[in-house]
């Protein structure tokens, strides 16, 4: 089995991780003060060399993207962490800003130095009002310890809820207080951002892995993960599973053996199909337990690693039901800036209700997959891309489940077996 190096989740199990004395109990803020008396380049550099890469979703390496902004030009420069997690079944940045907010902060300081900014934004979702309150608490223990306020600033701005702010230009036009939608690229945020400006937009995850990168150096973080995927990353287990929560392994762990560390599937259950990334990546099968879960492993495989949203079905799980239930969350969410998307999201859902009601005939898949592949590729954002992942990939792997739905006439699966998928929660 993969060995277990815990570097952000270390220690979680005390019971004042949370606070600035539990998190300068363990050597916090070292970090901090280490950077800070670096050459910014040379911190960029550091960065660079650990192979970290955006945990956010996409994978672009962390210090490469610090590098884009440019420097000398008398311009502010702004950092903006995201932390608008909204992705069904990814729920990893959350226990972390409940666990050790802290590390969020020291890591903020440090990319501020690194990049030459004064002013560092964190968006969060205005659901998580208890982890918008304890964030908010480490920012004024920081600034009455003074750690913050002395050439750096934290600010932290609660989003009203928008799946699409997870999209980092849609995040900065609601920053600015505009309707939050995707803008066109290029100019990218790095060279015009938030107010216009160069910004580095980057992932919770991303931003807390910084401090240990710098304590420890680049060869430490390199020495864990695969040969382009590095470092230990937090992989969201839910659904099915004896003991769901979350697990801190390298990349390159398998869902095998993450699922033997949750205690397994469910008692008396076998695994059906799975999610390596979150709902808007393409389904696995128990076919794809030993894929390798990092960034190039999961893409050779068919699928995205994304979030690492592992979200575990059962056979008592129906298929066409729970690709429904999330393309009526693509649907909702879809900011309806673009066409393809906006009509396109509500075909899909109405296709796929007939479908799971046993209505229509053999045709209407051609037209699911027609619809979806004028879809992929031709929306503004990515939120339309994420929407027919799952739908195209269900039908690969179980079209004779949604064929069963039209011979039946309605769903195969009897009421208990979807009161249980309801239970569960897509």
């Amino acid at each position: 089995m993969t060995k277990l190096a815990p570097v952000l989740s270390a220690h979680w199990d005390e019971k004042d991780s949370f606070t600035l004395e539990g998190y300068k109990r363990h050597g916090g803020y070292k970090a901090a003060e280490k950077a800070l008396a670096m050459d910014p380049d040379a911190v960029i550099q550091l960065v660079k060399d650990s192979g970290l890469r955006g945990r956010g979703g996409a994978g672009f390496p962390t210090g490469m993207k610090w590098g884009f902004i440019p420097q000398g030009d008398n311009k502010d420069h702004y950092l903006v962490v995201n932390a608008d997690e909204s992705e069904p079944g990814t729920c990893k940045d959350m226990p972390l800003l409940m666990a050790n907010p802290h590390v969020l902060v020291e890591g903020c300081i440090i990319a501020c130095h690194a990049i030459r900014a004064k002013h560092a934004f964190i968006y969060i979702r205005g659901e998580v009002t208890h982890v918008a309150r304890r964030m908010n608490q480490a920012i004024a223990d920081a600034y009455a310890a003074g750690i913050l306020g002395n050439g750096i600033d934290v600010v932290l701005h609660v989003g009203a809820g928008a799946y699409i702010c997870g999209e980092e230009t849609a995040l900065l036009d609601s920053l600015e207080g505009f309707r939050g939608q995707p803008r066109l690229r290029p100019p990218f945020p790095a060279i015009a951002g938030l107010y216009a400006r160069p910004t580095v937009v980057n992932n919770v995850e991303s931003i807390s892995a910084v401090p240990a990168i710098v304590m420890n150096g680049a060869e430490w973080y390199q020495s864990m993960g695969t040969e382009k995927s590095k470092g230990t990353t937090l992989y969201s287990l839910s659904g099915h599973v004896a003991n769901p929560g979350q697990f801190e392994a390298p990349l390159g762990i398998t869902l095998r053996e993450i699922l033997e560390l949750a205690g397994g599937v469910r008692p008396g259950h076998k695994l059906k199909f799975w999610t390596p990334g979150g709902s808007s990546t393409p389904l696995f099968t128990d076919a794809h337990l030993d894929v390798p879960l990092d960034y190039e492993g999961v893409a050779a495989a068919g699928s995205m690693l994304g979030t690492k949203a592992l979200q575990i079905f059962d056979e008592t799980t129906c298929v066409v039901r729970a690709v429904l239930r999330w393309t009526e969350f693509y649907k909702h969410e879809s900011c309806g800036k673009c066409t393809p998307c906006r009509e396109g999201t509500w075909w899909l859902v109405q296709i796929l209700r007939d479908l799971e009601e046993g209505k229509g005939t053999e045709a209407d898949l051609a037209k699911l997959l027609d619809l979806c592949d004028n879809i992929m590729g031709r929306s503004f954002c990515g939120l339309g891309d994420g929407a027919t992942s799952p739908i195209t990939s269900s039908i690969k792997y179980f079209r004779d489940e949604y064929i069963a739905h039209l011979t039946n006439g309605a769903c195969p699966f009897d009421p208990v077996a979807s009161t249980l998928f309801v239970g569960a929660g897509a």
